[in-house]
């Protein structure tokens, strides 16, 4: 029985990277996973969505819209709600094809 890693069966069926159909499912897997740390940090704060909508000053179905679809969020309101729950937030942004492959910046 062959074993495939799953970087060989994502390439397979979703697309290898640089393909519109692969940049689509990274994009959503990243806006999902933005918003699940953001649902659990909420959780293991003992907060309900309508106390931490209070915290940010937006309505309780924002906040769902954050934890449950976070690309449709604006990038304000979800660094907003990482520095209610007093997270750190360290975002690296990478140029493809400067010195030495890449150029990384960090804030």
């Amino acid at each position: 029985m062959k074993k495939y890693s799953l970087v060989e069966i994502t390439n397979e069926f979703i697309g290898k990277p640089g393909e519109p159909n692969r940049d689509k499912f990274e994009y959503d897997l990243r806006t999902e996973v933005i918003g699940e740390m953001i649902k659990r940090a909420r959780l293991e704060q003992h907060l309900t969505q309508e106390q931490f909508g209070v915290l940010l000053g937006v309505q309780k179905s924002q906040i769902s819209k954050i934890e449950n679809n976070a690309k449709d969020v604006r990038f304000s309101t979800i660094l907003r709600a990482f520095e209610a729950l007093k997270a750190q937030v360290h975002l690296t942004v990478e140029f493809p094809g400067k010195v030495e492959g890449k150029e990384v910046l960090e804030f």
